[in-house]
């Protein structure tokens, strides 16, 4: 008998036709046939209470667009969360918490996630609050809908789960992991157009490149993302 997944994503959709898209391929397609992680789709449409299988409706105070109705929504959770594991709740939100780094690693150290994507207007705020949902928004701009988004949570986190990346180290020097956004690459051929390759990282010696990665990506931190370069140095200066 084939154990357990270690992980479980469940998606609440009404495109499941979109899944598992690009995590049937690569590193996480190899893992999903291992069955390192489970991926379950939940139609909400399969809930609807109408011949034409209706999910949405009018927005109460009037304006445009449709909003996903509570009881259609809260009954395909309501199905979902009866099976175990136990998997918190996340709705892919515009509004909600920007998803980064920490996120990941917290969603994918439990059993799994349950996500909920949304469509239209969004989904009527109380089954939110009713489930408790989490919200999480990928950045500051808007898709047609939440399973982009879920996409690009599950494939985040499965990087996160032992077996799937195949050298877990190269994991610790990835953008984010360290506070930074990861120092430059280069391969061959050593002078490509006339570009050459840094003369440290041909040097075999190894703490002068290690000291050159850090340097590197400090400055690219420091340079694009002065947020996260300023959360960075208050970290070092408050162990010094």
């Amino acid at each position: 008998m084939a154990a357990s997944p270690a992980w479980t994503a469940r998606v609440l959709t009404i495109f499941p036709e979109m899944f598992p898209g690009p995590l049937a391929v690569s590193l996480a397609g190899q893992a999903l046939e291992r069955g390192v992680w489970a991926l379950e789709t939940v139609d909400i449409r399969d809930f609807a209470g109408d011949k034409h299988r209706s999910v949405d409706d009018a927005p109460f105070g009037g304006g445009p667009g449709m909003v996903m109705r509570p009881d259609v929504v809260d009954a395909a959770l309501a199905a979902t969360l009866a099976s175990p594991p136990a998997l918190p709740v996340v709705y892919l939100s515009p509004r909600g918490a920007r998803l980064d780094q920490r996120m990941v690693r917290e969603l994918a150290s439990g059993p799994g996630v349950v996500l909920l994507c949304g469509r239209f207007e969004g989904v009527d705020e109380r089954v939110l609050e009713a489930r408790q949902a989490r919200e999480i928004s990928l950045g500051d701009f808007v898709l047609s809908g939440g399973e982009p988004a879920a996409i690009a949570v599950i494939d985040a986190c499965l990087r996160q789960l032992p077996g799937v990346v195949g050298r877990a180290e190269s994991l610790e020097e990835e953008s984010f992991e360290r506070g930074l956004l990861e120092y430059p690459h280069y391969t061959r051929p050593q002078d490509w157009q006339g570009r050459t390759v840094p003369e440290v990282l041909v040097s075999g010696h190894h703490e002068k490149v290690r000291a050159w990665r850090l340097a590197q990506a400090e400055k690219v931190t420091r340079e694009r993302r002065p947020d996260l370069w300023e959360r960075y140095a208050g970290s070092r200066g408050s162990r010094s």
